[in-house]
């Protein structure tokens, strides 16, 4: 059995694979990535309206208002990089979704798992290949 991922949100590709299949693995991978997109659209919206607060605010309101642009800041430079490093492993495995031999995509089951790779196997004329899997 292939190891789980330390995130409980984003399983490791060969867990995802067997649990759902390639597709939904990569439909969920998408979708995960862009909530981190559009969270981090709504931190840009909390920064900009954090900095007009700021203008003619009293000392304790300009102090948390510098609170929540460091906040916003910090979560929506976390959400752009998960945002990224999902979108950039889905595609670069859906890169290597398709049979060598007879062109199939995406259509594979997983045969084995490595630190750095997953072997898969097509489920139409059962060729093996390896996907790179974990950057």
């Amino acid at each position: 059995m292939p190891s789980k991922s330390t995130n409980p949100l984003n399983h490791a590709l060969a867990v995802g694979i067997e649990r759902v299949g390639f597709r939904k693995w990569y439909e969920r991978e998408l979708l995960s990535s862009h909530a981190h997109m559009v969270l981090t659209v709504l931190c840009t919206v909390g920064l900009l309206g954090s900095f007009e607060a700021m203008r003619g605010a009293s000392e304790g309101d300009r102090a948390m208002n510098v609170i929540l642009v460091l906040l916003c800041a910090a979560i929506g430079l976390w959400a752009l990089r998960r945002y990224l490093f999902l979108l950039t492993r889905a595609e670069d495995v859906a890169n290597q979704a398709n049979c060598g031999s007879c062109g199939e995509y995406g259509r594979f089951k997983v045969v084995g798992t490595r630190a750095d790779a997953t072997d898969v196997c097509c489920s139409k004329c059962r060729h093996c290949w390896t996907i790179a899997s974990e950057a």
